[in-house]
């Protein structure tokens, strides 16, 4: 199952900052301060995780409702778990993206602005010192 919310995610950091995602990664691995960059890619790796922990509970719940096995007693509490762990991880996903979307939308790359040349500032001449007069 394709995770186009993640993906969507990550795309629009990547637009925002320029660079890919790894390079991303190891910069804010890299920066011992906690910054926007370092809580984008955390709020992106809930997602990512939601995403597939969704996709291992469907391919549980798929086997264990399986039309060609039978279903027991015990069978019923594994089958409520994966439910129950399913719409969990939804509701995670689904608060993480709607979360870190709205940030996202707040942020704008920005130009670099731009540099002039700048002429090396000459200090003022210190003041002459009065003359003094002979008495």
């Amino acid at each position: 199952m394709p995770h186009t919310t993640s993906r969507q995610i990550a795309e629009h950091i990547e637009s925002l900052y320029g660079r890919p995602r790894a390079e991303l990664e190891a910069h804010a691995d890299s920066t011992t301060h906690p910054n926007m960059l370092s809580a984008l890619l955390a709020a992106h790796h809930a997602v990512e995780f939601a995403e597939t922990d969704i996709d291992f509970q469907l391919q549980r719940l798929r086997k264990l409702t399986h039309p060609d096995r039978e279903i027991g007693r015990h069978d019923a509490g594994h089958i409520y778990d994966c439910a129950r762990r399913i719409g969990e991880a939804v509701a995670v996903r689904d608060t993480q993206a709607r979360h870190i979307s709205a940030v996202l939308k707040s942020l704008h790359r920005t130009h670099a602005p731009e540099t002039t040349p700048t002429t090396p500032v000459t200090p003022p001449a210190p003041a002459a010192a009065p003359a003094s007069r002979a008495r």
